[in-house]
This record gives C-alpha cells, sequence and structure tokens, in this order.
C-alpha cells in the first residue's frame, strides 16, 4: 500500500495508521470479509444454477438459461444500493443499516445450502436487500473520514479498493476448496483417461463458507466503531430500536418481491431496472439545477460519468458469466505436472492483479500529479473503457487460432484479466471517490447508491451479452464453431469499449471544465 500524504493541519490530532484514520482499516476489513462473501458465492453460483437448476438443457441452453439468472441478480444485488443509501441518510444512519444488511446478507448465503430452487432464489433475493443496505453505505463511509479537500482522501480508496479485492482473491480459492472437500472424491489416475471419474465439487460448502465471513466481517466492524470519529451515527430523531425493527420488517417484506423479479419475466426486471436508472439522472439533473452555478456543473458532470459506468461494467462484468462458461468449457487449462488448475480459480485473477497493481497505480498517479501530467477523472474513464474493450481483443486473438477442438490456451485469458484490471484501476477507485467529492453532502448515500444502480445496469446488460453468446453456441455443432461463436460476441463488446473510451478522452478536458477543481 502506497503511503499517504501528510495529515492535514486541521487533523494533526487524530489517531492514525499509515498516516490514515484508524477508521478507514476497521472499514477495510469489514470491507474485506464481506467482498469474501459475495465474491465467494458469485464464483460458484451461475455453474452451480446451470447444473442444479438446468440440468435437463444441454450445456449451451443451461448456460444461457443460467446467464440470465445470473444478470437478474447481480443486476438486483447493486440496483437496491439505492435504497440502503437513502436508508442511512434517513432513517438508521450509516453504520446500523450496515449491520443489518450484513444480517441480511449472511442469512441469504445459508439459504443458498437448500436444493429446493424457491428457497435457493429466496436467499438469493435477501442477498440482494441485504448488499443493497451494506455495499453503498460503508464506500460512503470512507469518504465521511475525511475533509472535503483533503489530499488523502483518493489514496485512501484505493486502500480499501484493496481490502475489497483482497477479500474477492481469497473467496473463490476458500470456497472452491471446500466445495470439492465436501464433495465426491475423484477416482482413479488422471492419466488414465477412460477410467478417471473427475471430482464433484458440493458447492453448497461453499456458499456456508461465504456466509460465516459475512459474520466476520460483522464483528470486525462491531469491534472497530469507535474508530469511525463519530460518523454514520442514527439521524437526528432516530435513535433507539423503533427504525431498526422497521427496517428489518421492510427488509422482509421486500424480499418476496424481489424473489418475484428474478423468478419471473427477465423483460420486466430489465425495463424496471433501465427505467429506474433513467428516473435517477432525471431526478439528479432536476436537482442539479436548483444548486449554484459550481455545484450545478460538478453534478451535471456525474450523471455523465454515472452514464458511462454503465458502459464500462457491461463488459467488464462477464467475468462471472460467459468468461466463467468459457474458462470451463473451452479453456486449455494451466497444468504444473498433474495439476490443472480449477476453472472456478479464474474468478480470482482479476483481484490478484488488483492487490499487485493497486499500489503501482497509486505509486503512478502521485508521480504523474507531482509532474502536472495526472490524467482528469473523465481522461480516466476513458482511458478505464478502452482497457476493457482492448482485454476482449486479445482472448479474441486467442479464439482466432483455437485448436480443432475449440479450445483456448489459458494464457490469453491471462491477458483479458490484466488488461481489464488496469482498466479497472482507471476507473472504479477513482469513480468511488469522485461520487464523494461531486455529490452534495446531504445526498451522499443517495449518489452512491446511484452508482452502484449504474453498475446494476452494466451487471444486467453483460448478462445480456453472455446468454447471446451461449445462444449463439448453441446454435452450431461444432467445438471450433461454439468457440468462434463467443468470439463474435466478444467482438461486439471490444468495440463499444474502445469506442465510448476514445470519444471520452477525445472529450476529457472539456468535461473536465465542470467539475471546476475537483480531482
Amino acid at each position: 500500500m502506497a503511503q499517504s500524504a501528510a495529515v492535514p493541519q486541521s487533523d494533526v490530532n487524530e489517531p492514525t495508521l499509515l498516516g490514515h484514520p484508524r477508521g478507514l482499516f476497521v472499514l477495510f476489513f469489514a470491507e474485506l470479509w464481506e467482498r469474501f462473501c459475495y465474491y465467494g458465492m458469485r464464483a460458484l453460483l451461475a455453474i452451480y444454477i446451470a447444473e442444479q437448476f438446468f440440468a435437463h438443457l444441454d450445456k449451451d441452453g443451461a448456460a444461457a438459461a443460467a446467464s440470465a439468472s445470473y444478470g437478474g441478480f447481480t443486476a438486483l444485488v447493486y440496483a437496491l444500493g439505492i435504497f440502503g443509501g437513502t436508508i442511512a441518510d434517513r432513517v438508521l444512519g450509516y453504520r446500523r443499516t450496515i449491520i443489518v444488511g450484513g444480517l441480511f446478507m449472511a442469512a441469504g448465503e445459508f439459504m443458498l445450502m437448500s436444493p429446493s430452487k424457491p428457497m435457493f432464489f429466496m436467499g438469493l433475493a435477501a442477498l440482494i436487500v441485504g448488499n443493497g443496505m451494506f455495499k453503498p453505505n460503508i464506500s460512503t463511509l470512507v469518504g465521511k473520514l475525511y475533509k472535503q479537500n483533503d489530499s488523502r482522501r483518493d489514496s485512501a480508496f484505493t486502500i480499501f479498493y484493496m481490502g475489497i479485492n483482497i477479500g474477492a482473491l481469497l473467496a473463490p480459492l476458500a470456497c472452491t476448496w471446500i466445495s470439492y472437500k465436501m464433495g465426491v472424491p475423484a477416482i482413479g489416475d488422471p492419466a488414465d483417461t477412460a477410467n478417471y471419474v473427475a471430482a464433484v465439487p458440493d458447492y453448497r460448502y461453499g456458499f456456508m463458507l461465504a456466509g460465516a465471513c459475512m459474520l466476520l466481517g460483522l464483528v470486525c466492524f462491531g469491534l472497530g466503531r469507535n474508530q469511525l470519529q463519530g460518523h454514520g451515527l442514527a439521524p437526528a430523531g432516530k435513535q433507539g430500536i423503533g427504525p431498526i425493527v422497521q427496517v428489518v420488517l421492510g427488509g422482509a417484506l421486500v424480499i418476496p418481491g424481489v424473489y418475484f423479479l428474478l423468478s419471473w419475466n427477465e423483460d420486466v426486471l430489465a425495463y424496471g431496472l433501465y427505467a429506474t436508472f433513467v428516473l435517477m439522472e432525471l431526478f439528479l439533473i432536476s436537482l442539479a439545477m436548483k444548486q449554484d452555478k459550481v455545484v450545478r456543473a460538478r453534478m451535471l458532470v456525474l450523471v455523465v460519468l454515472l452514464f458511462l459506468n454503465v458502459v464500462f461494467w457491461s463488459g467488464f462484468e462477464q467475468a462471472g458469466n460467459s468468461l466463467n462458461f468459457f474458462a470451463k468449457e473451452r479453456l486449455i487449462p494451466l497444468r504444473i505436472g498433474t495439476w490443472s488448475m480449477p476453472f472456478e480459480w479464474w474468478q480470482s485473477v482479476n483481484s490478484a492483479f488488483i492487490v499487485l497493481l493497486g499500489p503501482i497505480f497509486t505509486g503512478l498517479w502521485i508521480a504523474l500529479d507531482r509532474r502536472g501530467l495526472n490524467p482528469s477523472i473523465p481522461a480516466k474513464f476513458g482511458i478505464g473503457l478502452v482497457l476493457m474493450g482492448l482485454g476482449f481483443a486479445v482472448l479474441n486473438l486467442g479464439i482466432s487460432g483455437a485448436t480443432a477442438e475449440g479450445n483456448v490456451y489459458w494464457y490469453f485469458l491471462l491477458g483479458l484479466y490484466f488488461v481489464h484490471t488496469c482498466g479497472e484501476l482507471c476507473l472504479s477507485p477513482v469513480g468511488l471517490s469522485m461520487v464523494t467529492k461531486l455529490a452534495p453532502e446531504k445526498v451522499t448515500g443517495m449518489v452512491m447508491g446511484a452508482w452502484f444502480l449504474a453498475i446494476a445496469c452494466g451487471n444486467y446488460i453483460a448478462s445480456e451479452f453472455s446468454t447471446r453468446a451461449a445462444q449463439e453456441a448453441g446454435k452450431v455443432s461444432t467445438a471450433l464453431e461454439k468457440a468462434h461463436a463467443y468470439g463474435t460476441v466478444f467482438n461486439y463488446v471490444c468495440l463499444v469499449g474502445v469506442v465510448v473510451g476514445g470519444a471520452l478522452l477525445l472529450c476529457s478536458r472539456w468535461i473536465n471544465r465542470g467539475m471546476h477543481g475537483v480531482k
């Protein structure tokens, strides 16, 4: 982790660690375990749904059906952040909302252990409701530890973002390990292909481990709450247990509605999600029109960047969906002796690169800033979008040289994740910090929710791409044609990223003027 800038004079008496408020590291560890919970479950989710609930279909049909369910889940898990932010702003305060949300998430993970499809999807609904209360509010609390012009804020979000990715790195490895440990072991010698029977994992135990680690995250948060400098307490007049009971009951009532959205027509979910995002953008524009010139301009830039956030995640979030199925069916795995890398482990590669490259990018931005060459926030968004597109170009290079069996060497997927990680580091931690800088103080939680609503739309569009890839693969007969069907869809995503990102780079200087000095 990079060393931060000097502590501002006004804050010289605050307790610090590595130059940052100690509360940052409380949030770091709470988020680490919450992200372990989410990414451990996510690494297994699409594959489990396909095998458990759509086994009656062929592989491509099961992948397409599972991709739709997975996309609905990942969309809603971010979409409800808009309500979680509002609950924190107006009802519970950030601390209590985080705790209630974490408890809902843990309960949802344990419900996923049921082999019953209705109970499983009810568990997903509980996870969605809980994440909506937890995720945006812990990110907002990071920003509240720093004054508006504190130069440490960006590096704080990079440190926080590394905590996210340490959890996301460990989770697929650990949840995959326990799933295989508790499943049916392999029979025979892998070299004897005629008689060898591969191990069959029991992914339910991966979900169990994810739920236990969510509880561990809440323990970290509770033990360190006194380091938060008084931030995140209940709003005036909302103290006591009454508001907590109201929110818990409200969440319990929302869960069946979310279950209905997950289980019903995907078009209803899609149109509802897109309509909510458009309405939120219009609301922010109307709110901006009531502000002074500087705040208005900053909020309008925020509206533009929220839309571009959708575009980025629509490509990037292929990882747990189409790329997961691609790794399972089409990849020649990394082999060392008789050991082959489990395809589930690819879900940790992006996070491993984040942990390795995060300090490098932090140092790079600081070095460029000293020379007056640090790209503006809009320019970093543009670079991120271009890199998202180019990542698919790397994988398509491998697909173009696929074997006659339609298989692609593992290092092309590794190259995609490396390029995508560089793009993510240009956009995601910068975006989290940007929201806390550009949003008016009284609606920061709601605007952070809007940021995650944009990610929700991106996730759903990503699932549309993934479903399309599986459907196209199902229309052809040979394995090589199936690989090229994926490549055709990936070409579209590549083109969108490069064109939109390039256009943003050309316009970035003009957009940056609207930020009025915010960096």
